[in-house]
C-alpha cells in the first residue's frame, strides 16, 4: 500500500514537475541583462521624440507656430502607438511574404508575458519598435512645417505610417526581399531617414513654400529650446543605434562609440564649412551637423569600427551641408527644416558607407569583417544601392499619392490669412509665449 500510495503520488506530481521544468527552461532562455538594456533604449528612443525632436523642431519655427510643432508631435506619438499596436507591429514583424508580414500578431494576438523575441520578451521587442514608428513620421514634419492642417497633418502620418513605413521595415528588418538580398541597415537608414527625408521632400514640393520663402527672412526663434532638443537627440540615439544590437554586449557598445564619433565629426565639419564660407560658426550649424553626423552613421552602426565613422561623420557635415544650400538656395525648396539634405541625404550616405566600411583590409578604417574588400564588396554595394534606390521610389511615389487623396479629402494647407496668424491660435487657439 505504501509502494502504490508513493506511485500515484509521482503520476499527480510529474505534470506539475514538467510545467515547472518548461517555466524553467523559458526563463533561462530570457536575458534579464539585454532585457534591461533594450527597456532602457526604448526609454531613449522615446526621449527622442518626446521631448527631444519636439523641442529641437519647436525652436526652429518662428514663434506664432511653436506649438502646432509641439503638438504634432505629441499627437503623431499617440497615433502611431495605437496603429502599431492594432495592426502596424504584425504587417511589419509578422511571417508574411517579401513585401509585407501577416495579421497574425493583431494587438498582440498570441503574444504574451513570457514570449520571447530572441532572449528578450517580445512585448518589449514591439514596444521598441514602436518607438521607431513614432519618430519616423515626426521627422517628416519638418518638411512642412507652419503650413499644413492639423487634421490632414493626422491623417497624412496615419496613412503613411501603414502605407510607407510598415512595408519597408518588413522589407528590411522583417524578413522580406531587401533583408534576402543582404541590405546592411543597423538602425535605420533606409527604413527611417531615407524614408522620411524623401516624404519631407515630395510633401514640400506638393504643398508649396511658405509665404514669403524665399526672400523673406525666417529664422529660428529659439535657438536656446532648438539645442536643448539637440543634447536629447545625442543621448537619445545611443538607445536608437546601441539598441538595435538587441543586447547588451560589444555590438551595442561598438555601435554607441561609432554613434558618437560620427556625431562629434559632422557637428565639427559643419561648424567649419559654415566658418570658411560664412566668416562665422553657428549653433544652429553645429546641431545640425550633429544631427546629419547621427543620422548617418545609423545604417553602419552595427558594421564599421571607429576609423570608418569618423570618416562618415565628416563626409556627413560636408555633403549634408551642401545638400542644404543646394535644396533651398538652388532649387528653391522650402523643405522648412530641412529633412531632407540631412536625414534623407545622410541615410543614403550611410547606407552606402555601410557597404565600403564593413569589409576587412581596409587598415584602421576597417570594419567587423563582414566582407572582403576584394572578394564581395562590389556585391555588398549593389545591395546597399538597391536598397536605397528602391526605397527612394517606393516612398516618393506612394507619399505623393497620400498627399494627393488627402488634399482631395481635406485639403493640406491652410489659408493665407491663417498662416499669418499662426497655426498656434488657428488651430489650436493657444500661444506659446504669453506676454502680457
Amino acid at each position: 500500500m505504501i509502494k502504490l500510495s508513493a506511485f500515484r503520488g509521482a503520476l499527480l506530481a510529474l505534470p506539475l514537475a514538467l510545467l515547472s521544468t518548461g517555466v524553467m527552461a523559458q526563463e533561462a532562455a530570457a536575458s534579464g541583462g539585454n532585457t534591461a538594456w533594450i527597456l532602457t533604449s526604448t526609454a531613449l528612443v522615446l526621449f527622442m521624440t518626446l521631448p527631444g525632436l519636439a523641442l529641437f523642431y519647436g525652436g526652429l519655427v518662428r514663434s506664432k507656430n511653436v506649438l502646432s510643432v509641439l503638438m504634432q508631435c505629441f499627437a503623431i506619438a499617440g497615433m502611431a502607438s495605437v496603429m502599431w499596436l492594432v495592426a502596424g507591429y504584425s504587417l511589419a514583424f509578422g511571417e508574411g511574404n517579401q513585401w509585407i508580414g501577416d495579421f497574425s500578431k493583431v494587438m498582440l494576438s498570441g503574444i504574451g508575458r513570457d514570449t520571447l523575441s530572441g532572449d528578450i520578451p517580445e512585448s518589449l521587442f514591439m514596444l521598441f519598435q514602436m518607438t521607431f514608428a513614432i519618430i519616423t513620421p515626426a521627422l517628416i514634419i519638418g518638411g512642412f512645417a507652419e503650413r499644413m492642417k492639423f487634421s490632414s497633418m493626422l491623417l497624412f502620418s496615419a496613412l503613411w505610417l501603414m502605407l510607407v513605413y510598415v512595408p519597408v521595415t518588413h522589407w528590411v528588418w522583417g524578413g522580406g526581399w531587401l533583408a534576402e538580398m543582404g541590405l546592411y541597415d543597423f538602425a535605420g537608414g533606409t527604413v527611417v531617414h531615407i524614408t522620411a527625408g524623401v516624404a519631407a521632400l515630395v510633401a514640400a514640393m506638393v504643398l508649396g513654400p511658405r509665404r514669403g520663402f524665399p526672400t523673406q527672412a525666417m529664422p529660428p526663434h529659439n535657438m536656446t529650446m532648438t539645442v536643448m532638443g539637440a543634447g536629447m537627440l545625442w543621448v537619445g540615439w545611443f538607445g536608437f543605434n546601441g539598441g538595435s544590437a538587441l543586447a547588451a554586449n560589444g555590438d551595442a557598445a561598438m555601435a554607441m562609440l561609432v554613434t558618437h564619433i560620427s556625431a562629434a565629426a559632422g557637428a565639427m565639419v559643419w561648424s567649419a564649412m559654415e566658418w570658411i564660407r560664412f566668416g562665422k560658426p553657428s549653433a544652429l550649424g553645429a546641431v545640425t551637423g550633429m544631427v546629419a553626423g547621427l543620422g548617418t552613421i545609423t545604417p553602419a552602426s552595427g558594421f564599421v569600427g571607429p576609423g570608418g565613422a569618423l570618416i562618415i561623420g565628416i563626409l556627413a557635415g560636408f555633403v549634408c551641408f551642401n545638400a542644404t544650400l543646394f535644396i533651398k538656395r538652388g532649387l528653391k525648396i522650402d523643405d522648412s527644416l530641412d529633412v531632407f539634405p540631412v536625414h534623407g541625404v545622410g541615410g543614403i550616405l550611410g547606407t552606402l558607407m555601410a557597404g565600403i566600411f564593413s569589409s576587412t583590409g581596409l587598415g584602421v578604417f576597417s570594419g567587423y569583417g563582414f566582407h572582403e574588400v576584394n572578394a564581395n564588396m562590389s556585391a555588398q554595394l549593389f545591395a546597399q544601392f538597391t536598397g536605397v534606390i528602391a526605397t527612394i521610389v517606393f516612398t516618393a511615389v506612394v507619399t505623393w499619392i497620400i498627399l494627393k487623396v488627402v488634399g482631395a479629402l481635406l485639403g493640406l494647407r491652410v489659408s493665407e490669412e491663417q498662416e499669418i496668424t499662426g497655426l498656434d491660435i488657428v488651430l489650436h487657439e493657444e500661444r506659446g509665449y504669453d506676454l502680457t
